[in-house]
């Protein structure tokens, strides 16, 4: 049994994987691989995405938030080799709800490829290097996240500082942190050198949006300059573009009540729409020039002496706004849309490390994504575990020491022939077979037998009530024997029967807790809920783990019990035969008679 165990704690051992040996620096003491998966598994995008900034969603399913600055400000991200610091920009991190948002420039996303990320944290003394600036590269000339607050005016993130003139709109909770609900009136983007177009020259308008109603036409971006226009807005919930007359409506509608992505792209004589990264549209014609104010969400403020608009307002929010002097690829639209939203396959979360150079690997990868209420599950099973084992241990040794006993004192006894009392006086024989029930046997059957003679009986000549008496007395020896062999046996039933439902009910909490903190953080992808649904497994699995040793301790015990009330049944038979042999065999036999003859006479004939 001993051999099982050590087979256990191997099994341990390999769960356990290796550290990698780099480390970037001593300062921080943890970090968390990330993978930027391309490949059919993951985003399934073929082509290569150039400098892309990637969004990190971090909640409780897939990062503990232990041993992190509270605002994030210890934050970094380093390249494979281990030298190469990324720029990133954190745009929300609450470590007590264990939710964060964290844009991270990856120079170059490769397609169809796995490449690795790290991100390093634990580090108390760090000052904060987020710069959004830094971590959107220049082409963008406008770039809004919406997380101030509600009556400020939206922040560009950018260098170029394109600050909306007013402010507009509530903030609410959107698909990448806050989003602003608009309410009739337009976002105006001030006309900046940097927001200047040229005729004909490239142009990328990109956007989350959910819209609330499909009535009517509605403004989502509007953009005039004399006779010339632009406009991009949504058609009874079809997107269009139109430029100066000229429309092309998309094929796809934008769902209400529902996060979507639409983009525009204008190279050359051409002007595409796409909706969730896909063309859906495209005009035939160039994009004029404009110096003017850009309005979002609603047409621009016309003159008092001009008729009304045709166009109503946007009727929803918008969240991630950006524009850019380039007309973005069609796979880098894709791949925004598929990595910004709540269901992202591009960004797989990998397990965290220790500066100390030992992993926590995916053991200790489950083991912090755990909670609090599973673990108080965890640490019962942990005792049962090692109450039942210590039990096994003790009570494999207490019946093999009981076997080897036994077997000495079948050697000793073979040699007793006609003289049942020749051992009973021996002290050293005593001493070497003080673990021995048949010698508990044979010494109770010999006192028994003293008993009498000291008493004035005839012990040449025992009756066969005396030889039942004797008999019963080695028989109550035999059941005490039998007891302490089977005790705390039921120790052992209670884990093989209770440890997998104790596990159940920890995984029942674990589950629910996953839930609530999946729906809390708005994120329902698989990579949010694995990490948590694995971990509250793992409480069921502990269950099993104390349920599945003790099953076959119990069995193997229970076995060599058998074995040993055997051989204590089959020597009681045999003393009281040769005690009937040889001091009472004609009354044992005569007194059998007597009882056979009397059980025939009350047979009916």
């Amino acid at each position: 049994m001993q051999r099982i165990f050590l087979a256990f704690l191997m099994c341990l051992s390999v769960v356990l994987p290796a550290t990698a040996q780099a480390w970037w620096q001593d300062d921080w003491h943890y970090r968390k691989q990330m993978s930027v998966d391309t490949t059919p598994q993951g985003a399934a995008i073929n082509e290569a995405l150039g400098r892309t900034a990637l969004l990190v969603r971090l909640h409780t399913g897939n990062f503990t938030f232990d041993g992190v600055k509270e605002d994030g400000s210890d934050l970094r991200f380093v390249a494979a080799d281990d030298k190469t610091v990324l720029n990133h920009q954190v745009e929300s991190f609450d470590a007590l709800m264990g939710m964060a948002l964290v844009w991270v420039d990856v120079p170059r996303v490769e397609g169809g490829q796995r490449q690795d990320i790290w991100m390093y944290y634990g580090n108390p003394k760090a000052p904060s290097t987020s710069n959004g600036q830094l971590t959107f590269e220049p082409n963008y000339t406008a770039l809004y996240h919406f997380d101030g607050a509600t009556g400020t005016p939206a922040k560009d993130t950018t260098a170029y500082g394109n600050t909306a003139q007013s402010a507009t709109g509530a903030s609410i909770d959107g698909v990448i942190g806050r989003a602003l609900q608009f309410s009739g009136q337009p976002l105006l983007l001030p006309a900046s050198p940097s927001l200047q177009h040229n005729a004909g020259s490239a142009f990328t308008f990109s956007a989350w949006l959910r819209l609330d109603q499909a009535n009517g036409e509605q403004l989502v971006l509007a953009r005039r300059e004399g006779t010339q226009n632009l406009l991009v807005g949504l058609s009874q919930g079809l997107p269009f573009v139109e430029i100066d007359g000229q429309r092309a409506l998309s094929t796809q509608a934008l769902n209400p009540g529902q996060w979507q992505h639409l983009a525009l792209t204008a190279e050359g004589n051409k002007v595409s729409l796409y909706v969730n990264g896909r063309e859906t549209t495209s005009l035939a014609v160039a994009m004029p020039a404009f110096n003017s104010v850009m309005a979002i969400g609603a047409d621009l403020p016309l003159a008092a002496d001009m008729p009304a608009s045709a166009y109503q307002p946007f009727a929803g929010a918008i969240d991630e706004l950006r524009l850019s002097k380039v007309a973005r690829p069609a796979a880098q639209l894709l791949a925004d849309a598929n990595a910004q939203g709540a269901e992202s396959k591009l960004l797989a979360y990998g397990v965290d490390e220790e500066q100390s150079g030992y992993g926590f690997g995916s053991l200790g990868f489950l083991l912090n994504a755990v909670p609090l209420d599973a673990w108080v599950i965890i640490a019962v099973l942990v005792l049962m575990m090692f109450q039942s084992w210590f039990i096994m241990l003790r009570k494999n040794r207490m019946v093999s020491r009981v076997t080897s006993a036994n077997e000495a004192f079948r050697e000793q006894f073979a040699k007793v022939g006609t003289r049942l009392e020749m051992f009973a006086d021996d002290q050293d024989l005593a001493r070497r077979l003080q673990d021995s029930s048949l010698w508990r046997l044979y010494l109770v059957a010999v006192k028994e037998i003293r008993t009498r003679r000291e008493q004035g009986a005839d012990t040449s000549s025992v009756s066969a009530a005396t030889i039942e008496a004797i008999r019963c007395s080695m028989d109550g020896v035999r059941t005490r024997e039998n007891q302490a062999l089977s005790s705390k046996l039921s120790t052992l039933s209670n884990a093989i029967a209770g440890g997998p439902y104790i596990g159940l009910l920890g995984t029942v909490l674990g589950i629910m807790v996953v839930f609530l903190g999946t729906a809390m953080a708005g994120d329902v992808n698989i990579n949010a809920i694995a990490p948590g649904m694995a971990a509250a497994l793992l409480a069921t699995a502990m269950g099993l783990f104390v349920a599945i040793p003790a099953l076959f301790g119990y069995n193997r015990l229970i076995t060599r019990n058998k074995e040993v009330s055997a051989d204590m049944r089959v020597f009681v038979d045999e003393f009281i035969t040769r005690l009937a042999e040889m001091h009472g065999e004609s009354q044992f036999s005569e007194s059998a008679h007597r009882r056979g003859n009397h059980t025939n006479a009350h047979v009916p004939a």
